[in-house]
Order: structure tokens, then C-alpha cells, then sequence
């Protein structure tokens, strides 16, 4: 399953793995490693399986990393100058996993779906970087799936300014400060990921992290989606502040990112790109302005050649995104493409909606245990399958083969009552009742006991053979 999954990426010549503010605040000796021991390994979704590989000096030289998320890389014309434009995003190995299996944040303060977004702007021999992150709202909680639409998230009742600190260090070891851009619910199931998120952030008192909390549902209800316009605006000052990279030639760096956007929704997935793409829109008319490509005034819309590319890059890049995490294409790209909200990308989002249903209740279980086994998160014991049960064989609990029994003998009588009449009218309307009867009691109890009939991880994520 994973060796078929879409979209792992190698270069045999180029560090994929590093952003070029990164690559440029190396040391010389560092080029002359290999690039598998150079890489960040946040970003290699082969270190386990090249371990002992890498550890033989004749092997190693062929140990290429491999990465897992999205590059685009297009060359377009903007105001008669050739640009490269490159947008490359970064999906992180720690906390990796489906989506209502892994949520929220874990002890050593790596968090779900975290995802590095790197905007490239190449003129000749001029480069500009613009880097951004999502990840799951870093705090502890759950969203097990049990068969409704959306399961209420749970926020446990344990501390959490340990691991949120921890995470955040990270953050600004790595990138520099912070603004949290959460753009969950602030009212129904979500307001409890908010309320404690907040709560959190204020009693972490770290003067490099901000959090700005945008109801987006909410401010953009019936399409009135300009309204993001408040929330970028917010963020302006901020954008400002924290620049982009910028490099003349080899080695002459004019200016570099001094802090990051860190954006989550729920999933970090439709909502958070639609903002990335946003933010991503204001630095790159800036990048065009500072390489002197566009004029201040000049309004990138009118540039309708690279809004063409620039609209379906990020909305592939959402795609693309939602389906490594959630399994589907993102929703609202419709936006990202176009600019507006549509009826026919709300009838898409829709589709993507009821496949998502499908996929995260009856097949996340199987994904999430191919994906920990990939990346090592649990080690097959030597005899396992063989003198130790493996964890695979796991049995069911009777009521997963009992109670849908029930449903489809109650549902098959039912139709037989409704459709074939009966001489007594009476009689055939106690069958429809009883029958009507029997299959809303077993349809319920499929409901009530929803995570038994859920597709769920087998393996133990936290067993990690010890060397």
C-alpha cells in the first residue's frame, strides 16, 4: 500500500528535503555529505527502510531520500519576464498517519499532518523563498471515527503546556516566530479545540509566538468569502515583519524569513490552504516587486497568465495534500481556482464529502497500520504470525457480524412487506411495523456501537522494537 502510494519524490543531484534558507545557513563540509545523511529527517519517508542499508559504507552512497507531499514547478511569462515559479510542500514522518487516527499533538511535541510549504520564485540567476507550515492543533486530543459524519473532538483532561512548549521551541529553532492562525469553529463540537487552544497560548506567555483565532466558517457564511480579506489584513503587519529569503547569485543573500505562519483548521487540510494561498498571493507580488518584474501599483490579477498557474498550483496542492491525510481531494479548491465559491464546486465538495465517510470508517484502519509499519513506528517481532499472534489476527467482536445480519434480513423483510400485498390489510401492516421496527432498532444499535463496525488500526503505533 505505501509503495504504491502517489507522490514520493527523489532528486539524485538536489536536497529536497531543505528549504534555501536552510541549505544556505550550511557549513562547506556539509555539501560533502551524502544526501541521505544531509537530509532533514522530518521529511525522509525512507530512513527506515534504507537503516541498514545506509549503515554499510559501500551502500551508502546510493541511499537517495525520499519525500512525500507536492512539487509543482512551472515556467510562466509575468509583465514579458520569465519567472520559475516552484511550490514544494514537505509532509513530516513524525506523527504521520490518517485522519481521525492521529490528531493533535504527542510527548516529544511533534504534531499530525505537519506539512512545510516552500513558495520559489527563480528570475535568471535571483531566488526568493517564502515558507509556511500547517500541522494539527498542538494540544492533546482526539477524533475517533464512529460512523458519524463528523465525531465530536475530545480534549483530554490532562496537561498540555508541556508538549505545546515543546513543539513551539521547535518551531522557532527552526523558523523563527510564530503567529498560530486557527481557523476552527468557535461555536459547536470545534469551540472546545479553540477555548483550551487559547487557554494554552496565554499560559505559555512566549513573546515570539501569537495566535489569532478566525472563526472562517463563520466570517464566510453564505459565500461571502471576501471576507477573508479581515483576516489577511491582520496578518499583514506580521507579513511584513517577517520578509522572505532572498539570494543574488552564489552566495549573496540580501534578505532572509525572520518567522512563519503556522495555519490549522480541524484537518489542516481545505480551510488551511485556502489561507496559505492567500498569504502565499501578498509575498509573491511582493517578490515580483523587489526583482523589479511588476511595479508596486501593477495588480497581479492582471497578470492572467500567472493566475492561471498560480490558482491551480495551490489548489493541486490541496488535492494532493487531502489525500496523503484524509484520503480524498481537498474541498473549497474551487475557491483556490477560480476565486470565488461556485454550485458546482460546493456538489464536488459534496462527493469528496461522502467518500471521506467511507474511506476514514472502513479503510484508515489498514492505511494507518501500512504507514506505521513503513516508517517504523512498530517493529514485527521475529516469530510474530508464527509462534506470537500477530496483532493482524486480531478477532471481531460478535456483534460486528451479528447486528448487520440482522439489519439486512429486517431491511429485506420490510421491502417484502411494503411491496407484496396481502389479503389482510391488518396483518400486512404488522409485518411493515414489526420489520420497520426491527430494522431501525438494529440500524441504531450499528450507530450506538459505531467504532466496533469502524476499520481500526491493529497495530501498536508506540511498540517500537528496542536495539
Amino acid at each position: 500500500m505505501m509503495l504504491t502510494t502517489e507522490y514520493f519524490y527523489y532528486s539524485a543531484t538536489y536536497d529536497l528535503t531543505h528549504t534555501l534558507q536552510r541549505l544556505f545557513n550550511t557549513s562547506p563540509e556539509f555539501h560533502s555529505i551524502s544526501l541521505h545523511e544531509r537530509a532533514d529527517q522530518r521529511f525522509v519517508w525512507n530512513s527506515h527502510v534504507l537503516r541498514e542499508l545506509s549503515q554499510q559504507p559501500e551502500l551508502a552512497k546510493f541511499c537517495l531520500p525520499i519525500m512525500l507531499g507536492f512539487i509543482s514547478i512551472s515556467t510562466v511569462m509575468v509583465n514579458s519576464h520569465t519567472i520559475d515559479y516552484i511550490l514544494v510542500s514537505r509532509r513530516c514522518i513524525f506523527r504521520a498517519g490518517t485522519r481521525f487516527n492521529v490528531r493533535g499533538v504527542d510527548l516529544q511535541g511533534q504534531v499530525a499532518n505537519f506539512v512545510e510549504t516552500e513558495q520559489i520564485v527563480q528570475y535568471g540567476e535571483k531566488l526568493s523563498s517564502f515558507v509556511q507550515t500547517r500541522g494539527s492543533i498542538p494540544i492533546f486530543w482526539s477524533q475517533k471515527a464512529n460512523l458519524k459524519r463528523l465525531p465530536n473532538p475530545v480534549v483530554m483532561e490532562i496537561d498540555h503546556l508541556s508538549a505545546f512548549q515543546k513543539h513551539l521551541d521547535h518551531q522557532i529553532f527552526t523558523y523563527g516566530d510564530q503567529v498560530i492562525v486557527n481557523l476552527v469553529n468557535q461555536h459547536g463540537p470545534e469551540h472546545v479545540l479553540e477555548k483550551k487552544l487559547a487557554q494554552v497560548v496565554t499560559n505559555a506567555q512566549n513573546s515570539r509566538v501569537r495566535y489569532e483565532p478566525f472563526d472562517f466558517h463563520k466570517e464566510c457564511s453564505r459565500m461571502r468569502w471576501d471576507r477573508l480579506s479581515i483576516l489577511i489584513d491582520r496578518l499583514e503587519p506580521d507579513r511584513k515583519r517577517f520578509g522572505y529569503f532572498v539570494q543574488h547569485g552564489a552566495g549573496q543573500v540580501i534578505m532572509t524569513q525572520a518567522g512563519v505562519f503556522r495555519t490549522n483548521c480541524i484537518d489542516c487540510l481545505d480551510r488551511t490552504n485556502v489561507v496559505q494561498s492567500l498569504i502565499a498571493r501578498e509575498v509573491v507580488h511582493d517578490q515580483f516587486v523587489r526583482f523589479g518584474i511588476l511595479k508596486s501599483e501593477h495588480r497581479l490579477k492582471n497578470e492572467t497568465n500567472f493566475e492561471f498557474v498560480f490558482k491551480n498550483v495551490w489548489a493541486d496542492n490541496a488535492d494532493i495534500i487531502s489525500k496523503e491525510y484524509a484520503g480524498t481531494g481537498a474541498m473549497k479548491t474551487d475557491f483556490t481556482r477560480t476565486g470565488r465559491r461556485t454550485m458546482s464546486g460546493a456538489l464536488n465538495d459534496g462527493v469528496n464529502s461522502v467518500l471521506r465517510y467511507v474511506k476514514n470508517n472502513f479503510k484508515d484502519g489498514n492505511r494507518q497500520d501500512a504507514m506505521d509499519l513503513f516508517l517504523g513506528n512498530y517493529i514485527v517481532e521475529e516469530n510474530e504470525g508464527l509462534t506470537i499472534k500477530s496483532p493482524l489476527e486480531s478477532e471481531r467482536d460478535w456483534k460486528y457480524y451479528a447486528v448487520p445480519v440482522i439489519l439486512i434480513v429486517a431491511m429485506s423483510m420490510f421491502m417484502i412487506s411494503v411491496l407484496l400485498p396481502d389479503e389482510h390489510l391488518s396483518e400486512q401492516m404488522m409485518y411493515v411495523l414489526f420489520w420497520g421496527v426491527a430494522t431501525f432498532l438494529s440500524l441504531s444499535a450499528i450507530f450506538m456501537f459505531g467504532t466496533i463496525f469502524v476499520d481500526q488500526p491493529r497495530l501498536d503505533r508506540n511498540k517500537v522494537k528496542m536495539e
